[in-house]
């Protein structure tokens, strides 16, 4: 592992104050949260943009420095856009840590049968992944949804996402449970 130059310290160091000025509002409203942004998050991107464009000028064009902050420049639009939205996230962590047990599974992937049958399976991925985003266990949701949904209107199966039904989730019998 390489020790940070100067210049790369000083970029984590701004990226690391942008990360705490996140981690001071994770949870809150996303008026709050454009409101902490716009006043500590946006001052301190355009100081850091500025910084990387002074120290572009002191750099060999060649240098990897210098090629990953013209990356950070080109995509400059990309990355400030949370700033603008309370409801965007600085990064996209949670997706991808989401996505993670797809990549470790992709294997046994191969082996859904068809296209359909993978497409079937991203979906189911899908849905389980969103409740586990919503705080949803995602067994108790597919029981509800697989009790109701034979009598459902199709025209509003958006009523049985997730985050809509958590409340009806209660405690619900186990699939293999005699009923009354």
């Amino acid at each position: 592992m390489r020790t940070p130059s100067d210049t790369t310290q000083k970029a984590l160091d701004y990226i690391g104050e942008l990360y705490g000025i996140e981690a001071s509002i994770r949870g809150k409203q996303p008026a709050e949260r454009l409101r902490v942004r716009q006043a500590k998050a946006k001052p301190l991107l355009e100081t850091y943009e500025a910084w990387l464009r002074a120290k572009l000028q002191t750099l060999s064009a060649k240098s990897d420095t210098a090629k990953a902050i013209n990356y950070s420049l080109n995509q400059w639009a990309a990355l400030t856009l949370y700033c603008d939205d309370g409801t965007v996230e600085i990064d996209n962590n949670l997706a991808e840590n989401a996505l993670r047990c797809v990549s470790l599974g992709r294997k046994n992937f191969l082996f859904a049968g068809s296209d359909s049958g993978g497409e079937r399976a991203a979906a189911m991925y899908s849905l389980i992944g969103s409740c586990k985003l919503n705080g949803i266990d995602p067994r108790a949701y597919l029981c509800h949804v697989l009790t109701c949904i034979a009598d459902h209107p199709i025209n509003r199966v958006d009523e049985l996402l997730p985050w809509r039904v958590v409340g009806h989730l209660g405690n619900p019998p186990h699939p293999a449970a005699p009923t009354g």
